[in-house]
C-alpha cells in the first residue's frame, strides 16, 4: 500500500520539485510537462514493480552492484525518498558489497572503480543527516588510491597519470575517470584538490585538441571535424571506440565528448578555457538526440545521461546546431526518450553494447537524464 501511494504521488512530485541548474523566468515552457511527468512516473513504476528483486533489493545483480547503485541514484533523483521501500532495500543491498579497503564492489570484480564511484553517487543522494558520511569518506579514499600516479610508476609526463581505469591495474579511460570525478563532486571534494586536478590533466590529454595540455601525435593529426571532441583514452598510443582517421588521427565521438565537458565543468575548469570552448564547439557541430554521434546507436542511453548532465552544467538552455538552429535541448531529450519508452515504462537499446540490452541499466540512465530536464528549467526567457 505504501509503495502504491508513493508511486501515485510521483507525477505531481516531479513537477513540484525545484529545477536543477539555471531557471529562466516562467514564460512558455517548451517541455511538455504532462508528458514529462508521465514518462518519469512510468519509468519509476517499472523499476520499483518489475526491475527490482524484492527479496534482496538488487537490480540486475548478474551484472554487478553498479546497476543497483545506478537504479537507486535514479530513483532518488526522481523524487523517491531514502525511506521508500525500494530505495531502502537497494541501499542495504549495495552496502553488502563494502570491502575492508573501503571500496564497494563485487568479489573478484574487475570494475572496482566503476562500482565504487557509482555507489558513492547513490549514497551521497541518500545522505540526509550525514548517515553515510563515514562510508563515503572511506570509499572516496579508496578511489583515490586507484588513481594512476607516481605510486603506479607514472609521473606527470605519462598519459596514464591522473586517470582511472576499471580497477585491478587496468589502464585508465575517460568514462571511468568521469565517474570518479562525479563521485568526488558528490562527496563534496574541493575542485582544487590534487585528485580532481590530476583527473583534469588526464581528461585534457583525451581531447582532440593540440595544445600545451595535449601534445600527443594523434592530436596533431585531428581533422576539423574531430577537433575539440574526445576519444576513449589517451593512455599509451590512445584509443577511440569510433576508430581512426585516414591521416592516423583518432576520431572523436559524442558520449566521450559530453563526458569530457562534464568532467571539466565539475572539476572547476572555467567556461572561457580553450578546452571547454573547443568541446562546446564540437558539440554544436554534432548536436543530436537521434544517435550518439560517431557511434550511431551504440551506447545511446549512456550518451543521453552524459548529454543531460554536461549541458545542465554548461548552463545554456538553447544549443545551436551545425546549421545555426537553436534547440531547447531539454525538450528535445524528453521527446526522444518519450518516443523510445516501452509500454511497461522501461527502455532498452536494441543495439546491445556495454550492457544496454539490460532494461534496468538503461532505464536508470534515462531517469538520470530526465532529472536535468524538468519543465521549469526549459522555459524561454
Amino acid at each position: 500500500m505504501k509503495t502504491a501511494l508513493c508511486l501515485l504521488a510521483i507525477a505531481s512530485f516531479v513537477l513540484a520539485q525545484p529545477a536543477h541548474g539555471q531557471v529562466a523566468p516562467p514564460t512558455a515552457s517548451t517541455v511538455d510537462a504532462v508528458k514529462y511527468a508521465e514518462v518519469v512516473k512510468n519509468a519509476v513504476t517499472f523499476l520499483v514493480e518489475k526491475g527490482q528483486n524484492r527479496e534482496n533489493g538488487s537490480f540486475s545483480a548478474e551484472i554487478g552492484p553498479g546497476a543497483t547503485a545506478l537504479c537507486v541514484a535514479a530513483l532518488l533523483d526522481s523524487g523517491l525518498p531514502p525511506e521508500h521501500e525500494a530505495v531502502d532495500k537497494g541501499l542495504k543491498y549495495l552496502l553488502t558489497f563494502v570491502r575492508e579497503d573501503g571500496g564497494i564492489y563485487a568479489p573478484d570484480s574487475v570494475l572496482r572503480n566503476y562500482e565504487s564511484s557509482i555507489a558513492v553517487m547513490a549514497l551521497a543522494r541518500a545522505n540526509a543527516g550525514g548517515r553515510y558520511n563515514d562510508q563515503i569518506a572511506k570509499t572516496t579514499g579508496y578511489l583515490k588510491l586507484l588513481q594512476w600516479d607516481d605510486a603506479e610508476g607514472h609521473d606527470q609526463s605519462s598519459t596514464f597519470y591522473g586517470g582511472q581505469g576499471y580497477g585491478n591495474s587496468q589502464r585508465p579511460d575517460c568514462s571511468n575517470t568521469s565517474f570518479f570525478i562525479e563521485a568526488l563532486k558528490s562527496s563534496g571534494e574541493s575542485m582544487d584538490s590534487t585528485a580532481m586536478q590530476n583527473a583534469v590533466l588526464f581528461m585534457s590529454r583525451a581531447q582532440n585538441l593540440e595544445s600545451p595540455h595535449n601534445t600527443a601525435e594523434w592530436a596533431a593529426k585531428s581533422n576539423a571535424d574531430d577537433k575539440g571532441g574526445f576519444i576513449y583514452t589517451p593512455a599509451g598510443k590512445g584509443e577511440s571506440k569510433a576508430g581512426e582517421t585516414p591521416e592516423g588521427g583518432l576520431r572523436s565521438y559524442a558520449s566521450m565528448t559530453y563526458t569530457g565537458l562534464k568532467s571539466f565543468l565539475y572539476a572547476g575548469v572555467k567556461g572561457d578555457d580553450l578546452r571547454v570552448q573547443a568541446a562546446r564547439d564540437w558539440i554544436r557541430r554534432h548536436y543530436s538526440v537521434d544517435s550518439n554521434p560517431g557511434m550511431d546507436q551504440q551506447g545511446l542511453y549512456y550518451y543521453y545521461h552524459v548529454f543531460a548532465k554536461a549541458l545542465d552544467a554548461n548552463g545554456e538552455r538553447l544549443m545551436p546546431d551545425a546549421d545555426g538552429n537553436l534547440h531547447n535541448w531539454r525538450a528535445d531529450l524528453v521527446e526522444a526518450l518519450a518516443k523510445r519508452q516501452q509500454p511497461d515504462g522501461s527502455w532498452v537499446n536494441p543495439t546491445d553494447r556495454w550492457y544496454e540490452g539490460d532494461p534496468n541499466l538503461v532505464t536508470a540512465y534515462s531517469l538520470l537524464a530526465l532529472h536535468y530536464c524538468h519543465p521549469d528549467a526549459a522555459r524561454d526567457e
